[in-house]
């Protein structure tokens, strides 16, 4: 907020009269055309707290010379081939895809479902299943960003890393690389 207003300020300097108003000052700061840009990169999704037990983040890069569309085309044949009714124990009570805008924006987003039978879902959730989200972003280069994480609770008992884990192994086997 202090560097819009010191910019602001600067902007207006020229044209200072005691009975100028914030108003008349923001309004001067819009009309010069100076932007204010967010300084995270497009195309990143922000990462897991280093204190969450229940995220996680990675990243994986396609093979050299494969074009994004390409790069999509194998990340989609990864979500694919993971299994409808979970693996390794977890995501037993299925995934959907909420969406996919792979093609045009670089995002995805995946929902994963607990078959809610288990012990914890029983005691801590009254039976119902736990959700995940998966999120991916693309990059123009192909290089794709997951970020699966619990909706709720502090930890996901390894849950979100076996996930990722098996999608990633899906991509490396086809040369992609951390």
């Amino acid at each position: 907020m202090r560097f819009i207003i010191l910019l602001s300020l600067t902007v207006c300097t020229a044209a200072y009269s005691p009975s100028f108003t914030r108003r008349d000052v923001m309004r001067n700061f819009a009309a010069s055309g100076i932007v204010v840009a967010n300084t995270q990169a497009a195309n990143a999704l922000s990462a897991c707290n280093p204190k969450a037990n229940n995220c996680v983040f990675a990243k994986l890069t396609p093979p050299s010379g494969k074009s994004k569309s390409a790069a999509i085309k194998d990340i989609r044949a990864a979500i694919k081939a993971y299994p409808k009714n979970g693996q390794a124990n977890i995501d037993g009570g299925g995934w959907k895809i909420i969406k996919d805008d792979l093609g045009l924006k670089g995002t995805a987003r995946i929902e994963y479902r607990s078959s809610g039978n288990g012990f914890f879902a029983k005691a801590l959730n009254d039976g119902k299943p736990f959700v995940d989200d998966l999120e991916l972003q693309v990059n123009s280069k192909g290089v794709v960003q997951f970020k699966s994480q619990s909706r709720v609770g502090d930890s996901d008992f390894g849950v979100n890393k076996k996930r990722v884990k098996y999608l990633s192994k899906g991509l490396k086997s086809q040369g992609w690389t951390k």
